[in-house]
């Protein structure tokens, strides 16, 4: 009986484990399935993307890879007639710089001569008063005449060196003028050339976006010759102020000719901003000038009885801050054209004009620029005025009583 009972127990065992092993390998072979799937989805994933990196591969291949050499090449060209355009302007430079030496010793020169006539008029008078007490009758008369003939002579020669001294002067102030030109043009050539090699290692188009290039323009001009230096200063400080950058300027006469005059035309070629960004800037700045203005029967705003107009009068032991740089910068060119009998200051969309009679501001639109820059009126003040009287009322700013106020 031991050994039957052993025997069923025996037995029994090996039946759960056969059993237990039986299930053992059935989840074995499932997580293998599971993971043959797995593994087969993952291929097929790969497979996708390497089929699309394949087409995209074959796209830059067929479409990118020629525009981008073609796009070298044109670059490449550039940079070569820019190079070509920087060695020409460097030997001018040099001619330039070589011309100056000569006429400084001209300068030189001349300047000798000058004191060498002087002591000799100085010597000949000597010799003229002197034979003039000493001579008498016509031998007198004879000698006085040659004498005055001398001294006639060497005037004339004096007056010729002042205007060859004059000239010379001029000449110098010219060629100064013209180094000024060529030294903005190679600066504004490099920062050309800057922008075309980087877009030519980028690969990118020029946008125009990167505060190099030129985007607006700007004009200056004043009757006033005394004042002319002065209101330049004041404008290009005006012009930094408002983080613009003068790129290249020129200068030429009322008449088209190039030579020096009160009435030069200026005009500036600027970038750092773009024309609606400074619209809004010049705007904003307008109307914090425009609410210095005063009241009819008031002082302007914050102002008390004792003050003067637009002047905010503060307790004492408390000091006013100072207003923004581009605030203070608009403010002085503005009292500038003020004090000009006749002047036009242009900075992207702002036009200043002054008058006889008064002192307008308005921000442009780009057409309405255009239609003024086509009837040729920006250097005429009183048309200026007429036309800017047409403009809506928020475009315009009438400053006569603030800057005769200040």
């Amino acid at each position: 009986m031991i050994l039957v009972v052993l025997c069923v127990v025996v037995g029994a065992l090996e039946l759960y484990a056969g059993r237990q092993s039986k299930q053992q390998a059935a989840a074995f072979v499932r997580r293998v399935d599971e993971l043959n799937e797995h593994v087969t989805k993952q291929n097929n994933v790969l497979v996708k993307v390497g089929e699309q990196l394949t087409a995209e591969l074959s796209r830059v291949k067929r479409d990118v890879l020629p525009s981008l050499d073609s796009r070298l090449r044109d670059n490449t060209r550039q940079v070569e007639e820019l190079a070509a355009l920087v060695h020409r302007a460097d030997e001018y430079l040099r001619a330039q710089a070589e011309r100056l030496q000569e006429l400084e010793q001209q300068r030189v020169t001349l300047a000798a001569l000058r004191r060498k006539l002087a002591e000799v008029e100085t010597s000949v008078r000597a010799v003229a008063e002197a034979s003039a007490r000493a001579a008498d009758g016509g031998a007198g008369t004879a000698g006085g005449a040659d004498v005055e003939a001398a001294l006639e002579r060497l005037a004339e020669l004096e007056r010729g060196g002042a205007e060859m001294l004059e000239l010379q002067r001029a000449l110098t102030r010219t060629l100064e003028e013209v180094e000024d030109v060529v030294a903005e043009l190679l600066s504004f050539t490099e920062g050309e050339l800057d922008d075309a090699v980087a877009s030519a290692l980028t690969a990118r188009p020029r946008t125009g976006a990167d505060g190099t290039s030129v985007n607006v323009i700007g004009r200056l001009w004043t009757r006033d010759g005394q004042l002319a230096d002065i209101l330049t200063e004041v404008y290009e400080r005006c012009v930094r102020a408002n983080r613009l950058r003068i790129r290249f300027r020129t200068t030429e006469a009322a008449n088209g000719s190039s030579a020096a005059d009160a009435s030069d035309r200026r005009r500036y070629f600027l970038a750092g901003q773009r024309p609606e960004d400074l619209g809004g800037v010049f705007t904003a700045l307008l109307i914090s000038t425009g609410a210095d203005l005063p009241r009819e029967g008031s002082p302007g705003p914050g102002a008390l009885a004792r003050g003067r107009p637009g002047e905010r009068v503060l307790p004492p032991g408390i000091t006013p801050e100072p207003p923004p740089e581009d605030e203070a910068a608009l403010k002085a060119l503005l009292r500038a054209l003020y004090e000009s009998s006749g002047a036009v200051a242009q900075i992207g969309p702002l036009l200043a004009v002054r008058s006889r009679d008064e002192l307008l501001c308005a921000v442009l639109t780009p057409p309405q620029s255009l239609e003024l820059e086509s009837d040729e009126v920006f250097w005429d003040p009183a048309a200026a005025a007429v036309r800017l009287r047409r403009l809506p009322s928020h475009q315009l700013w009438d400053l006569s009583l603030w800057a005769a106020g200040t």
